[in-house]
């Protein structure tokens, strides 16, 4: 049976790539359902699965991350695992699907639970922005925010795994300067929001050399994310299984020293205790 894969909102489950890849559960938040009924529902899913890993994104309200801090301190379990994920929207919804191919492969659900931060350096996720005037995540300087106020302005951003802003030219003949993308292979998906453009699928792809490029709905917390309704939000990752799994399986395995559970990098993905730092010699 594999680990279930848990997130905080049903658009952040993307379509399976293949007939094996198995769906997600969106959880329900804190004002559709109680305390009783969120016990409930976790406590249903480690029964079936043994194991849970829920996706958090960092913009997550307060309440419902609370929520589910408190289920699992009720249910005294250490088989739920609340990985708290940095990455915009449709980011997070392409490292689920990552993790959602990786839970039917011979991985612990440790190591499941502890790849997802290395899985998250891989995917280049960012925005074609109408506006940057309301964009908090990453640093807009005054002139960028200037330029945001004159109309037809177009910024391209990229949030992850390096921060970037470029202004894009408004003429034709100028040769637009693009974010750095990735130098592996990769599938860009990208979401529409209101800004009516092709630019991230006729010249952002052809740029990073995509393996092939989709389309999806654009997540509801998409637009807050980037502080403008005014967009086309893109992710590119590592779609192929097999690539996937051999990233994570060639990174040394270790034991937790709090829960048992094997981990790979520097903290348990279940109870977030830090690896043991190796003890020096006389």
């Amino acid at each position: 049976m594999p680990t279930a894969i848990a997130v905080t909102s049903a658009d952040l489950v993307l379509p399976a790539p293949d007939r094996h890849t198995p769906t997600a559960t969106a959880l329900e938040s804190p004002d559709r359902a109680g305390l009783d009924a969120s016990v409930a529902e976790l406590s249903a899913l480690v029964e079936r699965f043994g194991y849970v890993i829920a996706v958090l994104p960092s913009s997550l309200p307060a309440v419902f991350a609370r929520r589910l801090h408190a289920v699992r301190a009720i249910l005294e379990t250490d088989r739920i695992a609340l990985l708290d994920i940095d990455l915009p929207p449709l980011g997070i919804a392409l490292l689920v699907r990552q993790l959602r191919q990786l839970s039917v492969c011979d991985f612990s659900p440790g190591v499941l639970a502890s790849a997802a931060r290395l899985l998250s350096h891989y995917i280049y996720s960012g925005a074609l922005l109408g506006s940057v005037a309301r964009l908090d995540r990453i640093p807009v300087g005054l002139k960028s925010h200037a330029k945001s106020w004159v109309p037809g302005s177009q910024f391209a951003v990229l949030a992850n795994p390096r921060p970037s802003l470029v202004k894009l030219p408004g003429g034709s003949k100028a040769a637009p300067e693009l974010p750095a993308g990735p130098e592996f292979g990769t599938q860009l998906t990208f979401a529409r929001g209101q800004l009516a453009s092709d630019w991230v699928a006729t010249d952002l792809a052809p740029a990073w050399r995509v393996q092939g490029v989709l389309e999806c709905p654009l997540p509801a917390s998409s637009a807050p994310w980037w502080g403008t309704p005014r967009l086309v939000e893109f992710a590119a990752a590592i779609p192929d299984i097999s690539v996937l799994y051999q990233l994570v399986a060639s990174v040394r395995r270790e034991e937790c020293r709090w829960c048992g559970l094997e981990l790979i990098g520097d903290r348990c993905g279940f109870c977030s205790a830090p690896l043991a730092a190796p003890l020096s010699g006389p």
